[in-house]
């Protein structure tokens, strides 16, 4: 069946990630066999480790209610269970947003979050970082009816005074009134404002994690929802109904949370009609069959503006029905293929694209570093292997002469080592301005600020125009950073130059920091949040808990962007200069060989022939040095996105 293709595919990305972790790892080994190791390549090494090591796909799935998202994710992925695993029957929907996923350490559960801690002043990332305040069942992976009957909790629901829900944003009057409800004592509300659950599912083992979104409400009411975990997947898969096409909520969904969360670009982003099992028509043909789903796909195309490629019909119903019966015929009918086979070739290819050049850009420098480093070792390894052939050193003088140019060179050396150690403090008081000015408590300190001012605002319309001016004051914070950065740039290329042009380093084009891709990444917050803002469903309802969650969720946001900024430019200044010291430890160890060689030679009792050969055995550790580091940059396969070395 097409979906073991999605299992391969999802097999292979694994494996190929197995193989790089195991790859950096050798190279870390191999550094430190070398003592070419240090705490900048080693904190460098060990962040890359931990993120491939706790990498997952992300596939989230979003649609209003009654879509047929639920059991679309049961027929893609569950369906070897036999049974309908995650609750998609009629008129029993997931009511929390869910994520299915792994976890290794905690085994398989349920955890759900109470919907009253929408009235907490807390992220959804802040509590998932404490177990104890989630209800946790326990899972039984054996029993698929256990795990089915333990999943309807996820559609649970409660009534509550009209009051509370007004409070957790849940209840809005006009809504209410034009669905003919007026003045009710107590309101329908969902008992979990969030799920999370875990099992070892092959595909969840592998990395996969599913997102699970449950319809305009929740989209508009959870900011963080749109804001972070929306934006954070590898693919949106967005369903319609066949049979209405792009509704008035659909669109909403699409321009509001959707196209906000990809940043209105269209890779990763696949739109499901489904329910084509609606136009079957025994009497129409399949002629009449086929037409009707390509106008309702160029109608539907048409709306969102997008490729009609982009959208796949499907019956996800009848895909698991096919699935679970091993009827081909049918499952040939419900067109399932062609989304699983998106999911498998372009989705997975991207996310590995994208893997592949962050390990690039992270270790790629300290692996060119490596080359150059093994190979300008050989080579002045051979350089002096040749020029011992030609030497007499029955001559004393030219030993003489051989050992007092080594000396100079010695002293040079010296000279070199001070002006490196003048530099970097003139660097490290430079670099602490740059990191001071993104300090924790200068960003806490215009939050906090923030929050005062909103905390004081009586109205939804004073609480955004507080949060327009965070987002000023974090821009001018961030300004002053900038300013500093472009000196510390200038500083570290300068210093660079001097050691190329007065001590005749090899040249290397210095890493540089760069701020510009925070700014991009904190405008495009503000912009997220400003569009979040006046979105219908907020305008509308004008309900100060969304604005509330809004500002914890852009204020989360911003200070990870701003913290991260942070903690990089305290790994770039631990790092910045350890190119050239590498250089000066080098120089130093090529001189002090050279001395030690020297000396031998001359104290030697045995022939010149017997001198040479030692001085051939020397070069044997330096190939296999460097014959190692191709081997793993083969097993990394970065070798053709590497620069050229040596």
């Amino acid at each position: 069946m097409r979906n073991l293709e999605f299992k391969e595919k999802m097999h292979e990305y694994s494996i190929w990630r197995a193989n790089l972790v195991q790859a950096i790892e050798m190279y870390q080994q191999w550094l430190t066999r070398y003592g070419m190791d240090d705490a900048h390549r080693t904190n460098t090494l060990l962040n890359i480790l931990s993120s491939l090591k706790n990498d997952r796909i992300t596939l989230a799935f979003v649609a209003e209610f009654s879509r047929g998202k639920t059991e679309l994710i049961n027929a893609m992925f569950f369906a070897e269970s036999g049974v309908r695993l995650l609750p998609s029957s009629p008129g029993r929907t997931t009511m929390s947003p869910t994520e299915i996923f792994y976890d290794a350490e905690g085994g398989s559960y349920i955890r759900l979050l109470n919907i009253e801690s929408r009235l907490e002043d807390m992220s959804l990332a802040e509590f998932k970082n404490i177990p104890e305040r989630w209800t946790q069942l326990e899972l039984n992976c054996d029993s698929p009816t256990q795990m089915q009957n333990a999943f309807k909790e996820l559609i649970a629901t409660k009534k509550v005074d009209r009051e509370l829900a007004d409070r957790l944003g849940l209840w809005n009057e006009r809504e209410a009134a034009t669905q003919g409800v007026m003045n009710p004592d107590t309101v329908e509300i969902p008992c979990w404002r969030h799920a999370l659950i875990s099992f070892p599912h092959p595909l969840l083992k592998e990395g996969l994690s599913i997102i699970d979104t449950p319809g305009l409400n929740a989209l508009g009411t959870e900011p963080e929802l749109t804001l972070n975990m929306l934006p954070s997947a590898q693919a949106i898969i967005f369903l319609l109904a066949a049979d209405t096409g792009v509704t008035k909520s659909d669109l909403e969904i699409w321009m509001n949370h959707i196209n906000r969360a990809r940043s209105a670009k269209k890779q990763g982003l696949a739109v499901v009609m489904n329910k084509i099992d609606a136009m079957w028509d025994d009497l129409g043909g399949s002629n009449d069959y086929d037409r009707s789903i390509k106008s309702q796909i160029k109608a539907s195309a048409t709306i969102l503006k997008i490729d009609e490629e982009s959208i796949f019909p499907v019956s996800a119903k009848q895909a698991l029905l096919a699935k679970i019966k091993s009827d081909k015929e049918l499952l040939a009918k419900s067109r399932i293929s062609a989304l699983e086979n998106y999911l498998s070739n372009d989705i997975l290819r991207d996310k590995r694209n994208i893997m592949a050049s962050i390990v690039m850009r992270d270790i790629g420098s300290l692996i060119n570093e490596s080359v150059n480093t093994a190979n300008t070792a050989l080579a002045h390894a051979s350089e002096q292997l040749e020029e011992f052939r030609k030497v007499d050193f029955h001559n004393q003088d030219m030993t003489g002469k051989l050992m007092a140019e080594t000396r100079d060179r010695q002293s040079l050396y010296m000279a070199n080592v001070e002006n490196f150690q003048s530099s970097r403090r003139v660097f490290i008081v430079q670099a602490k301005m740059l990191i001071n000015s993104l300090a924790e408590e200068r960003i806490n300190e215009v939050i906090y600020a923030a929050k005062h001012d909103i905390s004081k605002s009586l109205t939804t319309i004073g609480m955004k125009q507080n949060i327009r001016k965070l987002f000023d004051d974090l821009r001018d914070l961030l300004q002053d950073s900038v300013d500093i950065t472009n000196e510390t740039r200038r500083l570290v290329k300068a210093i660079h130059k001097k050691f190329k042009d007065e001590y005749g380093f090899k040249e290397i084009e210095p890493i540089l920091f760069d701020i510009k891709k925070y700014q991009i990444e904190l405008e495009e917050v503000f912009e997220e949040g400003e569009a979040f803002r006046t979105s219908a469903k907020v305008t509308m309802t004008e309900q100060g808990i969304v604005v509330d969650k809004l500002y914890s969720t852009l204020v989360a946001k911003a200070k990870a962007i701003l913290g991260r900024a942070h903690d990089d430019a305290i790994s770039w200044s631990n790092g910045a200069l350890s190119p050239l010291a590498r250089q000066i430890k080098d120089h130093k160890k090529q001189i002090e060989g050279r001395l030690q060689m020297l000396r031998k030679i001359n104290e030697s009792k045995g022939t010149v022939a017997e001198n040479i050969a030692h001085l051939e055995a020397e070069l044997v550790p330096l190939k296999r040095q460097r014959e190692e580091l191709a081997i793993m940059i083969k097993s990394m396969q970065l070798e053709g996105q590497l620069a050229e070395s040596g």
